[in-house]
């Protein structure tokens, strides 16, 4: 117990400073919405852009907590009051974590379950996509693909002794969709797996230090880094469409926000997001940066005559 209260303590001291670094943004009604990011290059960029809506095209003010962990670091911050907004919520993810839920692989039918439940267990809304799914791929080079006549991950299972495999540090001990339900549907394991920061994967199977690595779908480095995805043919990977989760305290206290953060349901397609984040991660851009570029390019979502 005393170790719970102390972890407890412990994010919302981190919240705490992140947010406090951040700074706040006050606006004319003198409340300051918070937004929470995950350490992605996607979720940074996606929670910029719902910074930038709010601040430019509301009277309220938006400041953003970064970097927080993992997707049950943002759950815990909105169910504990620290954050109202999280910008990337997977379906897939919060299936099996967040409701400990089986997976479910009809995208459509894991969104209606999702944001049901969500609704009545946590008192949040779940959004609707955003128009993308991030989803976990096994990813080689396309000249390892070739010379190995891979495009599967069944195949991949051939070269599961030799090569050396790059995952997500996180997906080694998530529950329902990681690694050890993975060696059970698919019937392998590598004998060479070295956990590692998602954003660490792309450099290390293009330069040779991995040979397979496990990333996300969305990346904007896999075309340019000439990268081949691996086809699920197992379909083992739930779906795992992207979409922002908010407290629903604070659409009660301020009603007209809704109707703003439904501009950017469907907005983002998959190519869309892949060229966001190479903006950032190797263009070099800051996430702020290509969040206000991406809303100015569409007029902010907004509808003609406004």
């Amino acid at each position: 117990m005393r170790f719970k209260k102390l972890l407890a303590t412990g994010v919302s001291l981190l919240l705490l400073i992140t947010l406090s670094a951040c700074g706040m943004v006050t606006g004319k009604e003198g409340k300051t919405i918070r937004v929470a990011a995950q350490n992605t290059t996607e979720s940074s960029i996606v929670a910029n852009i719902i910074l930038e809506l709010i601040n430019e095209e509301s009277d309220y003010g938006a400041t953003l907590i970064s970097n927080l962990g993992s997707s049950s670091v943002t759950h815990e911050a909105l169910l504990r009051g620290d954050a109202d907004i999280a910008a990337t919520r997977y379906t897939g993810t919060d299936l099996t974590g967040a409701l400990g839920m089986d997976p479910i692989k009809d995208p459509k039918e894991a969104a209606k379950v999702i944001k049901r439940e969500f609704t009545k267990r946590f008192d949040q809304t779940w959004f609707p996509t955003y128009g993308f799914a991030n989803t976990y791929a096994f990813m080689v080079t396309d000249a390892y693909a070739k010379e190995n006549n891979l495009k599967t991950v069944s195949d991949l299972g051939k070269m599961a002794d030799s090569a050396k495999a790059g995952v997500d540090s996180t997906w080694m001990t998530r529950e329902g969709d990681g690694y050890k339900e993975f060696t059970e549907a698919y019937g392998y394991s590598f004998k060479n797996i070295y956990p590692m920061q998602i954003g660490l994967v792309y450099n290390a199977v293009a330069s040779d230090k991995m040979q397979v690595v496990l990333g996300y779908s969305t990346d904007g480095r896999i075309p340019s880094y000439d990268l081949t995805i691996l086809e699920d043919d197992k379909q083992f990977f739930p779906p795992y469409e992207t979409s922002m989760v908010v407290n629903n305290e604070l659409l009660r206290d301020y009603p007209d926000l809704e109707a703003l953060l439904h501009r950017l349901d469907g907005k983002f397609d998959l190519e869309t997001m892949q060229k966001l984040n190479f903006e950032v991660d190797d263009k070099l851009l800051e996430p702020a940066v290509v969040a206000k570029n991406f809303l100015e390019e569409h007029n902010y979502f907004r509808e003609e005559g406004d």
